[in-house]
């Protein structure tokens, strides 16, 4: 039996608008996703705890407040302190090309913005998952 592919799906900070992840998180998991959602206004802290605590293989970040700068990096960090840097963080929400382009080179694997396609998003995963097995 081929192992599930579990992702933790977060909104950070003060945003309290979860359409957006709630659609992605459905999309993932009638992908034969596993997936957790933590609900809103999430901190960074919480966010990675919670993603050592379901050892998942992606954490997915929705912001739509303006604070992907902040609290992405933060994420980043605790990824590292944590020495869990074999999960994928990837995000979506309203975020800058150039903002984009920031977060990728800090290791953020993709960034979603606005009208991106599902099936893009659950193709991203799948992929990422195939080339970097964690078991």
């Amino acid at each position: 039996m081929e192992r599930k592919i579990r992702v933790l799906v977060a909104k950070a900070g003060l945003d309290g608008h979860d359409r957006g992840a709630k659609v992605v998180a459905a999309a993932l998991r009638d992908a034969g996703m596993e997936v957790i959602y933590t609900g809103l206004r999430q901190t960074p802290e919480m966010i990675v705890n919670a993603a050592i605590q379901e050892d998942v293989d992606a954490i997915g970040v929705s912001l739509l407040s303006g604070a992907h700068m902040t609290i992405i990096p933060k994420i980043m960090n605790l990824i590292k302190e944590n020495e869990v840097d074999d999960i994928l963080v990837f995000g979506g929400g309203i975020i800058p090309d150039a903002d984009i382009a920031k977060l990728k080179e800090i290791g953020v694997g993709e960034l979603f913005t606005p009208g991106a396609s599902t099936v893009d998003i659950v193709e991203f995963l799948k992929n990422w998952v195939e080339k970097n097995p964690r078991y």
